[in-house]
C-alpha cells in the first residue's frame, strides 16, 4: 500500500525525461481524490498544465515504472498515466481547491525539496572528495578510489534508467 502522506513521498518521486515527477494515482491518493477526478480537473484546466508541469507516459516508460514499483497496481486503466512535476503538483492543489488538497500540497512540495536536497548533498560530497584527493599524495589513492566506487554504487545516473536516482 501507499506510504502515509507524512513519510515516504520521496520514494514516489521518479526521474523521467530529465524531470522529477509524481504519478497521477499517487498524487490523487495524497490529495484525497480519485485518479479519475484528478485527471478530469486537469482536462478541464489544460492551460494550467503545460508540458513542463504534466505529461503522459509512453508505454515503455509506464512498463518500466510499473516494474520498478512492484507494489503499484494500475489495473483497469484505459489510458497511460499522467505524471506531474513539482510545479504541476502545486497547480493541482489550485484546481482541486479543497482543504485536504492544500494541506497535502505542502507535504508534496516538501518531498520534492528533500529529494533536491539529497541530490545536492551527493554532489557536495563528490566535490569534497576531489578536494581532499588533490591535497594528499598517491598513498591515499586506493582510499579515494574506494570512496568514488561507493558513491557510484549509490545510484549514479544511467542513460537508460527511469525512476529516482541521485546525480
Amino acid at each position: 500500500m501507499f506510504p502515509p502522506p507524512e513519510h515516504g513521498l520521496e520514494s514516489r518521486i521518479n526521474l523521467i525525461r530529465g524531470h522529477r515527477v509524481m504519478m497521477d494515482s499517487d498524487l490523487a491518493h495524497v490529495y484525497g481524490v480519485t485518479t479519475k477526478r484528478l485527471n478530469e480537473q486537469v482536462r478541464c484546466n489544460r492551460r494550467r498544465f503545460p508540458r513542463d508541469f504534466a505529461f503522459r507516459l509512453t508505454c515503455p516508460e509506464a512498463d518500466i515504472l510499473r516494474s520498478q514499483n512492484a507494489t503499484s497496481s494500475w489495473g483497469g486503466r484505459r489510458t497511460l498515466p499522467l505524471v506531474f512535476t513539482e510545479h504541476g503538483a502545486v497547480m493541482l492543489a489550485n484546481v482541486l481547491n479543497s482543504k485536504v488538497a492544500v494541506h497535502a500540497n505542502v507535504l508534496v512540495v516538501r518531498a520534492f525539496i528533500r529529494v533536491r536536497s539529497l541530490m545536492g548533498t551527493h554532489a557536495e560530497l563528490a566535490r569534497k572528495v576531489q578536494e581532499l584527493e588533490s591535497r594528499y599524495d598517491g598513498q591515499f589513492r586506493a582510499v579515494f578510489d574506494a570512496i568514488r566506487e561507493l558513491m557510484a554504487d549509490a545510484g549514479g545516473p544511467s542513460q537508460d534508467r527511469i525512476g529516482f536516482h541521485r546525480a
